[in-house]
């Protein structure tokens, strides 16, 4: 049975359509979920991130990273849902699969925005690169912006 589940975030609202379905999940099952927000990094990232911390000031792009997680967390808790977040720097698919092997997660739950052809080419896709190279079982959840407008 799962016991610990990774879900990461994007900041998007299908990313995050996710969540109801693990909120009904999670807690029934007790299982301890952990929200993970990847900041990718550009060649000007770099170079601001080497300036900020010869500066001694914490990353931004961090900090907002995390000040998104927290309400998301704490309406898990509210929820009776054990839940915590992480802020990870680099490749999201990378990223992602790492955070699971060292919170030596069970499953990784996440959406799929469901692009194809030119989007797809242009865009990629990180969970189809999680679903590739994560070692635990990826549940994906394919929703996409105008799913969730019909919803509401």
């Amino acid at each position: 049975m799962y016991q610990r589940v990774l879900v990461p975030l994007d900041g998007s609202r299908v990313a995050e359509a996710i969540l109801p379905f693990i909120e009904q999940i999670a807690g029934p099952l007790d299982m301890e979920v952990l929200l993970v927000r990847v900041v990718p990094l550009t060649s000007m990232d770099v170079a601001a991130m080497a300036k900020e911390a010869q500066r001694g000031e914490p990353i931004l792009k961090e900090l907002d990273a995390q000040g998104y997680l927290e309400p998301l967390v704490a309406s898990l808790k509210a929820k009776a849902v054990r839940a915590g977040a992480r802020v990870r720097i680099g490749d999201p698919a990378t990223e992602i699969v790492a955070a699971a092997k060292e919170i030596n997660a069970d499953l990784i739950a996440m959406t799929t925005h469901g692009r194809s052809g030119l989007g797809r080419l242009l865009f990629g896709s990180v969970a189809e690169a999680v679903l590739r190279s994560s070692p635990i079982p990826v549940f994906l959840l394919r929703t996409s912006e105008a799913a969730l407008e019909s919803a509401a």
